[in-house]
């Protein structure tokens, strides 16, 4: 395929089992993920930009390019990133609306970027200037290498919605200088948080410069060899203690794991390494059975922002960094594409709907970057005028010390419809439902045109309705999530039941024909596997892709939610957006000693109607827009009579 066929993809690999559909083939015209796109564009580009202009952290840029640098930079080393995922982020809106704003915004942000480049292509505003450490000099902690992954990665964005720039041009020369600089035969080094190789693997295929592909081949074969200097965390905080090839499951900083196995699968499809592929595959599947929360999210130490080990799941101390499920959407994509294998895209769903949703404020200003399954005590209120110093404050803050997450959530809406959809030799294939148009060219110059029409996931149908005649037979394929057993598919008037999978119909489709996936959305409850010991004797309520919690705002009285039980044998009801569910707050004395010597047992259920009483359950995603609250995911069962 070709960059003139893409529209605007984040992802596009040379070959594999699919071909990704991008922004100029699908829209999103509405529902829920539209309505998160628009608030993105004009609430959450601006507030970033406004951030990093107040910080001090573009003028940055402007002080390498009058040499006035010094001591006294304001930031991380890692701010200059931020700045190029927001440019990813504008480029996106840009190729998704043709927004002049963000247009106006990427020109602006590109010039004081360009004017900070030195003359052989490095650029940062950390090292290598007057009164700062020299390049490469802190491998480990400096991210010099990280923060060109980001403009790498902004720049493919540029190119493939618009064209060769001046911000393509900056990359180039980056890209070529860090061939140079790091190349077969110039230091045999490595980043401490890979990115680099994801953005040159991406951006060599955008341009079709096979030497940043084997540049990021290169690194990624240097890592896992002691390469780092050692830290106390390890060296699997930085994943350079085993080979990519060798590791059975992600372990580590979740971000750079996540961020390194993305380009692993780069690598692998562009090369045709099946080792290196097969890999992650197996990495992917033992993380995802054992070290990942129900929402998807990934990361359970706050220590190091980093996965635990099997079965290591606590719901209270959850990193679940925004970042690390941006991240894993990042790999879960790439996989299927390469695969075909439906299960990366019901991995996608349960993150979207469940870790990115839940990041961002209703008006796009505030943000969750540590995303716990249980809050014990509401958070405090934050000053939207302040810097919070803490990621896991249980309430969204407008800007953090560390604020990675806003520009990594508001790169991946912009971008969302880049995940939406595919085509291969036979057919369209949908994966994720929201109503918009896509429009794409099959193989031989068929073109295909639908239409979808959901209120997904408030309702479980979706209408897929032709908007042209095609010549011959095609093949429609819907995904039918995991979850969703006894979902029902119609088309020419017959209705058939289809497993969790896919769903296809091939035949010659005409205008107007409309195909009808119904999804069962029941609110439902969830166990967890027994190993995971921080959850055992609770229960989680899902309704459709969404997982449910229980705030401490829907509690009658001043009642916390520690002593919260729920008895699952009435069932549950469902009620528009979620559901509700039988639940009881019995007293618990206070102590002197903690661990009594009899078993402080539930309450048996039921036992009668005293003290029991409807509990709602909300969206996760949805959770402290009412204010600051207690919540829980996971709720303890009543013991059974």
């Amino acid at each position: 395929m070709t960059e003139g066929t893409t529209g605007g993809c984040p992802v596009l690999p040379s070959h594999g089992r699919m071909r990704p559909l991008g922004l100029a083939q699908v829209s999103i015209t509405g529902g829920f993920w539209g309505a998160r796109q628009a608030v993105n564009a004009t609430a959450t580009l601006a507030h970033c930009e406004s951030w990093m202009e107040r910080l001090g952290w573009l003028a940055n840029f402007d002080r390498v390019a009058d040499g006035t640098t010094g001591p006294g930079r304001p930031g991380w080393p890692f701010s200059d990133s931020e700045v190029y995922k927001l440019l990813e982020a504008l480029s996106w809106e840009a190729g998704r609306t043709g927004d002049p704003d963000a247009e106006a915004a990427i020109e602006r942000l590109t010039a004081r970027v360009a004017r900070a480049q030195d003359p052989d292509g490095y650029i940062n505003t950390c090292f290598g200037h007057g009164g700062q450490q020299p390049r490469y000099s802190d491998l480990e902690d400096g991210h010099e290498l990280y923060n060109l992954g980001h403009l790498l990665q902004a720049a493919v964005a540029r190119l493939r919605t618009s064209g060769e720039d001046d911000l393509v041009r900056v990359a180039r020369r980056a890209a070529d200088h860090v061939c140079h600089t790091f190349g077969p035969d110039g230091l045999t080094k490595i980043c401490g948080h890979p990115e680099i190789e994801v953005g040159l693997a991406e951006f060599g295929r955008a341009l079709g410069d096979e030497r940043y592909i084997e540049q990021a081949r290169l690194f990624l074969d240097r890592r896992g060899h002691g390469t780092l200097k050692d830290i106390p965390l390890g060296r699997a905080y930085f994943q350079d203690d085993i080979p990519i090839r060798q590791a059975e499951v992600w372990r580590g900083h979740a971000v750079r794991a996540l961020y390194l196995s993305a380009a692993a699968v780069d690598v692998a499809v562009e090369r045709g390494d099946d080792e290196l592929l097969r890999a992650v595959e197996r990495q992917w599947e033992r993380s995802v059975a054992r070290r990942t929360y129900i929402t998807g999210g990934m990361g359970s130490r706050h220590q190091d922002e980093g996965f635990g080990e099997d079965w290591e799941l606590p719901p209270d101390r959850a990193y679940c960094e925004t970042c690390a499920g941006v991240a894993s959407i990042m790999v879960s994509w790439r996989l299927f594409l390469a695969t075909g294998d439906v299960r990366y895209s019901d991995l996608i769903e349960r993150t979207l709907y469940n870790v990115i949703a839940a990041s961002p404020s209703p008006d796009g200003r505030a943000f969750f970057y540590a995303n716990p399954l249980h809050q014990r005590t509401p958070g405090r209120p934050t000053d939207p005028d302040e810097v919070s110093p803490r990621a896991e404050a249980g309430v969204r803050a407008a800007w953090f010390d560390v604020s990675c997450c806003p520009t990594n959530v508001a790169r991946t809406l912009a971008g969302l419809q880049g995940y939406l959809a595919t085509t291969d030799d036979d057919g369209l294939q949908i994966h994720q439902y929201a109503p918009g148009e896509i429009r794409a060219e099959l193989p031989g110059g068929r073109q295909v045109a639908v239409d979808v029409e959901t209120g997904y996931p408030e309702t479980g149908t979706v209408r897929v309705r032709v908007a042209a005649d095609t010549t011959g037979p095609w093949t429609l394929t819907l995904r039918v999530p995991a979850w969703a057993a006894g979902a029902t598919l119609t088309d020419e008037g017959r209705t058939r039941e289809v497993a969790p999978g896919t769903a296809e119909i091939t035949r010659t489709f005409r205008a107007g024909d409309v195909i009808v996936l119904d999804l069962p959305m029941e609110p439902r409850f969830t166990w967890p596997d027994p190993r995971i010991d921080a959850v055992r004797g609770c229960v989680a309520v899902e309704r459709g892709p969404e997982v449910l919690c229980v705030e401490s705002h829907d509690l009658p009285g001043a009642a916390g939610l520690d002593a919260l039980v729920i008895d699952p044998s009435p069932g549950l009801r469902a009620e528009p957006g979620g559901a509700r569910g039988r639940a009881l707050l019995p007293a618990q004395p206070d102590r002197s000693w903690p661990y009594p010597v009899r078993h402080p047992a539930h309450p048996a259920a039921p036992a009668g109607d005293a003290g029991w009483f409807d509990v709602p359950l909300r969206p996760y995603h949805s959770w402290a827009r009412r204010g600051p609250s207690g919540m829980r995911v996971w709720l303890p069962v009543s013991t059974p009579r």
